[in-house]
Order: structure tokens, then sequence, then C-alpha cells
């Protein structure tokens, strides 16, 4: 981000205090936006650090002021302590605070004080500063803290916890907006753990592009809502950048919907078909539930192989409309190696495969067959739950292609298993986890959790924003495996230029997280159950392209 800030100034006659003001400019609107469109006579209390964050806080304060709101502002450190935009701009601050007839005819009023240490912030708790704020502004460090905060500035943390609200039983939490400017002051804006203390904030305004500390769990849970705004660096800095890790945008799975909405001509052969694979004796409700997620997202067909003994089970529970086939099975009741080639013959007439969700891998001849059929495959299969198991540790030989594409959909759990180790370390840092399984094997990885990560063989990593803590429920995962074998079944069926797996996944991921996060909001996140988000995939798909779901 630095180096885009740079060749913008340097390349493209904007100034850095160019940028500051639009920056600053950018956190007064959200303010704005967020108390409903005006802050006339809003209590308003920006506590400022004295670097560049500062300086965008000071901005903010006097556009806020120029709108009517009433902006006390706290500078830790001295005006003639700053440098270079930020000293501009707290100069200025300065000058209009000291101005009586500055705001003369408005309701806006400017303070400006000076603190320098702990006990100066303490006299100014006891003293000064109104404490029916409406709005606090986190102004105080940005994207360049690498270290815990201590002193003054721990205590302005503390402070902001205290105002943003209470969970004491029988107390309201106070309603004050607490907005932070880039990234909430105390994380470290390249990581995705927090260094200590950090500011909770309700609302994060940051920069031209998101941060991983803004994005990555847990330090996103600090961000609240985030707003990225565009500050003026021209979108061309942003793909010659280099970055490799990208969140998936709302734009992202409609442009998918787009692209695969259904014609008058089409039908269900030209929408794909899905054979899931999957289930066996006693363990029917994950097959169900992917095979439902499956047809229920689009694909055109969708069969579910399945052991004799619980094709019965599973006919009398899916969908009407799902086709079941039978394999052969071992005694315990799993698919067994002799099914294989029945499984590979049924795979010829399918789009795309799901094998996992139910398997069992317990048994060696189910496990062989799992890695026949992947080595044989002729079409996309998307590897999930036992259909991992029974590949742990990853085979180094087992590779993807282009035209066969793997897609592996792991909890934590199974990714350990997956690379051979139970030391939970090897997760730490989910991201490059994911990016080097991803990129060894060439193969897609959704790795599921809080923000789960989509991993791409050539190193690129995509963060989904969509989602709650509700899609922890038994069956989640297996809904999302057949949501994802539904996409690639439509994706790869159809006539034209041809869309990529990875754009399937990204819409998929997306799509499924929505439909979650639809389902918690009608039913609360304790008692929604998978059913309840394959039954929101309609609300979602519609909110995101409903002129094309329309006859």
């Amino acid at each position: 981000m630095r180096e885009i800030d740079r060749l913008t100034v340097a390349e493209h006659n904007l100034s850095s205090l160019q940028l500051m003001e639009t920056a600053g400019t950018a956190v007064a609107s959200a303010v704005s936006a967020s108390l409903g469109g005006s802050v006339g006579e809003k209590r308003i209390l920006t506590l400022c650090g004295p670097g560049n964050n500062g300086g965008d806080g000071a901005v903010a304060a006097r556009a806020l002021a120029l709108m009517g709101a009433r902006v006390d502002v706290v500078l830790f450190g001295v005006v003639g302590a700053t440098k270079s935009d930020a000293r501009i701009n707290f100069e200025v601050l300065r000058e209009l605070a000291a101005d009586e007839n500055c705001f003369a005819g408005t309701t806006g009023v400017l303070t400006l004080t000076e603190c320098g240490s702990l006990d100066e912030w303490h006299a100014l708790l006891h003293s000064q500063l109104d404490h029916t704020y409406e709005v606090f502004i986190d102004a105080l460090f940005g994207t360049g803290l690498r270290r815990p905060l201590e002193g003054v500035h721990r205590a302005v943390v503390d402070y902001l916890s205290e105002v943003r609200g209470t969970t004491a039983p029988n107390r309201e939490p106070q309603k004050a907006l607490v907005v932070s400017i880039d990234i909430p002051s105390g994380l470290n804006s390249d990581t995705a753990e927090p260094m200590g203390g950090a500011v909770r904030a309700d609302l994060t305004v940051t920069m031209t592009a998101p941060k991983p500390g803004n994005v990555l769990p847990p330090a996103c849970s600090y961000n609240g809502e985030l707003i990225v705004a565009d500050i003026g660096s021209p979108g061309h800095l942003l793909g010659a950048a280099g970055s490799q890790l990208f969140v998936v945008e709302e734009s992202d799975a409609r442009e998918w919907l787009v692209r695969t909405r259904y014609t008058p001509e089409s039908y269900k052969n030209t929408h794909g078909h899905a054979l899931i694979i999957a289930g066996s004796r006693g363990f029917t409700g994950a097959a169900v539930l992917c095979g439902s997620a499956a047809l229920r997202s689009g694909a055109g067909l969708v069969t579910i192989a399945t052991p004799v003994s619980a094709q019965s089970a599973i006919a009398a529970s899916a969908m009407p409309e799902i086709m079941t086939a039978a394999l052969p099975e071992t005694d315990r009741g799993a698919v067994s190696d002799e099914a294989l080639e029945f499984a590979l013959r049924l795979s010829t007439k399918a789009t795309v495969v799901a094998v996992g969700p139910g398997l069992s891998s317990e048994d060696e001849r189910t496990r062989i067959f799992v890695r026949s059929l992947i080595e044989r495959r002729s079409c996309p299969v998307v590897i999930d739950a036992d259909g991992l198991n029974a590949l742990a540790p990853w085979p180094p030989a087992l590779i993807g292609s282009e035209n066969e594409p793997l897609i592996l959909t792991p909890h934590h759990g199974e990714m350990l298993r997956l690379v051979g180790t139970q030391d939970k370390s090897a997760l730490t840092d989910r991201v490059a986890a994911a990016r080097s399984f991803a990129t060894a094997h060439h193969v897609i990885v959704v790795l599921k959790g809080a923000r789960t990560l989509i991993s791409a063989p050539d190193g690129r990593v995509f963060v989904n924003p969509t989602g709650n803590a509700g899609l922890g429920t038994a069956g989640a995962g297996d809904t999302l495996t057949g949501l994802i074998a539904g996409f690639l079944a439509q994706a790869f069926a159809r006539k034209g230029p041809q869309i990529s797996a990875l754009d399937a996944v990204l819409a998929a991921v997306y799509v499924g997280g929505l439909a979650g996060d639809l389902a918690a909001q009608g039913l609360g996140m304790r008692t929604m159950v998978a059913s309840d988000v394959r039954d929101n995939f309609s609300a979602a798909i519609r909110s995101l392209d409903p002129a094309g779901e329309l006859p």
C-alpha cells in the first residue's frame, strides 16, 4: 500500500496531502452515512496519534465540524512535533479551533487538546471531556504499527472498550459508534493475529484496498463493518502490485451467476449432471444433504451413488427429483473397491463428481476405491469428508489438472490429516498452509472455518467474507460440497466461453455463506441447521441476480 501511495503521487499528479484530504473526507462521509445522513449537533470525540493516521483523523474532524457536528479532538503528542502532511492538517485544525467565528451560524464546534502522558489523559477524562459522545473516531495508529500498545495508548483502547458498551446483566449498552481509520489501533495490518490490546470498532474505513488484518480472523473481528474507500489511486496500480491475497466480493458471485444464466433454450442436460458418491450403512444424511444442495443449486440432474444397503434409505429421504444408484459394499456397509468400474461408468455420464460425505474411510477397500476413482477421473471432482480422510496423508503423485480439476473442501482437522501431521501449529498461518498445499498438488483448496479460504493452484488465495458461526452445524459441510458440485456442473456443461473451476468455486462459497447469513437473519444462528441454509439458496441467488432469475 505504501508503494501504491508513492506511485500515485509520483506518476499521477496527486500530492500526498490530497490523498490525506480524500481519506479523511471519506471517513467523515462514512460517519455521516452511519448516522442516517446527518451529523448535525452530534457529539464526536476524535483520538489522533501524531502520524499519518492521526492526520487522516484531523481531516475527518474538520470535515465533520463543517458538517455541523460538535467535535473534540485529542492529539496524543504536540502539534509542533508532528511531521509532514499530518502537521499541516493539525496546524489547520488548531487555527480553526482558535477562531471563534469559524463556525458562526452553524451547529459545528471544534476543539483541539494536546495530551502527552497517561496522567494528562486521566485528567482529561475527569475534567474536560464530555462523556455523552455519540461517535468515537480511532485515528491513533494505522498500517505502520508493529508492536503492542502501551501506556497512554493502551489506556485509550481500554477507555473505548468501556464506552463501546457492556454485556453486564441488566445493563443496556451505550449506543456509541466507534470508527477506526484504516485498521483498528493495536492491530498489525499485515497479520491475522492481534498483538495485544486493540480497539474493537463498529466500523472501519480502510483506504484503497483491504489489508490482511482487515479480513483475516481473528483480527478481522475487531474491524466491525469494513468500508473500502477509493482515495484516488488508479486501479492499474492495484493490479500491478502483485498481491496474492484477495477478498471475494459480491460482484464476483454476481458475474458468475450472470454468465451462467438459464436461457430460453436451456434444459436439464445443459445445466449439468452432478454425481454424488456418498453415504454408507447408517450414515445416509450426509448424502441426502449433499445431493439436495446440488440439485437446489441449479444443476440439471443429480445422481447419488451409494452402497446398496444405504440406497433405500437415501431414496426415501432425498428430494424426489434425485436419482440413486447402488454400489457394491464392504461387510461394514461402505463402498467397496469392487464398485470402481461401475462408478467410473456412471461418471462418464456426469459433468462433475463429488465424493466423500458419509462415505466412511475405515475400510482399506474404501480407501482404494476413492484413490482409484480420482486417479482415473474424466471430469472435475470435489472431495470432502471421508473422501479426504481416505486420501490422508495426500499421495504426492496425485495431481490436479486444468481439464479435470480437483477441489478439496477440508475443515481444520481434515487439513491436518492431509498434510500428515497432528501439530495444530501447522495451520497457524492458514493462508500460507492453504497456498502451499494448493500449489504443491495443483488443486483448489477450500479451507473451511471462520472466513473460509479458497486457494488456487497458481498461489492466489481468496478470503470469503460471507457466513457466520451458525454454519458450524452438522451437515453444513455436506451442503457446501453439493453447492460447489452443482455450480461446477453448470459451468462445465454450458456451451460457449469456458468458465474456470475456480470462478465456480468462488461463487459457490460466497453464495453458500450468504445463504447462511439469510438463514441466521430469519432463524438466529443458534437454531439454524444445514437444510435451512439450502432453503436459502434461492433468496441468496435472487438477491445477487434478480433479473437473471425471472422468466
